[in-house]
């Protein structure tokens, strides 16, 4: 965009300009109940405390079933069927979660891009006026020294 005349003044440059949005806001605010709460699990599913509890609960279930009162043992070894049934019904269950978590997120960086390309562009604008700016105060200033060089 090239300037012939003068280049704009600050306020039409203010006029210009529409204010900055959080889009992590705008984006929680766009979520329904159900993504609100599946962003909430991906997030807790994800954690390095999640992990920790289950391999607590892992080492817990095994060391009772091997090592615990053989009366009291409710999924005998070697087969730990209950334990390999549970593990993969957890995964089951934690799977779409983690997916749809995922996807969520993934708008979220989509919304982040779109808004990063909208403050580039008024930044570019914005550096383009003021090299207008420049370019009209460089004219100007070689203006008055080819005056104050014919006196």
């Amino acid at each position: 965009m090239e300037y012939k005349h003068n280049p704009p003044t600050l306020a039409e440059l203010r006029q210009y300009r529409k204010p900055i949005k959080n889009d992590r806001i705008e984006h929680l605010k766009s979520l329904s109940g159900g993504e609100k709460l599946a962003v909430y699990l991906h997030k807790q599913i994800g954690s390095l405390g999640f992990f920790f509890l289950l391999i607590f609960w892992t080492i817990i279930w095994l060391g009772w079933n091997m090592f615990g009162p053989i009366e009291y043992r409710f999924d005998p070894g070697p087969a730990f069927v209950i334990w390999l049934f549970t593990s993969n019904i957890l995964q089951l269950i934690l799977l779409p979660v983690i997916m749809v978590g995922q996807n969520i997120e993934g708008r979220a960086a989509e919304w982040r891009a779109q808004m990063d390309f909208e403050i580039n562009q008024k930044a570019e604008h914005e550096i383009e006026i003021i090299i207008a700016h420049l370019e009209n105060q460089n004219e100007m200033l070689l203006e008055m020294t080819r005056k104050i060089e014919r006196r």
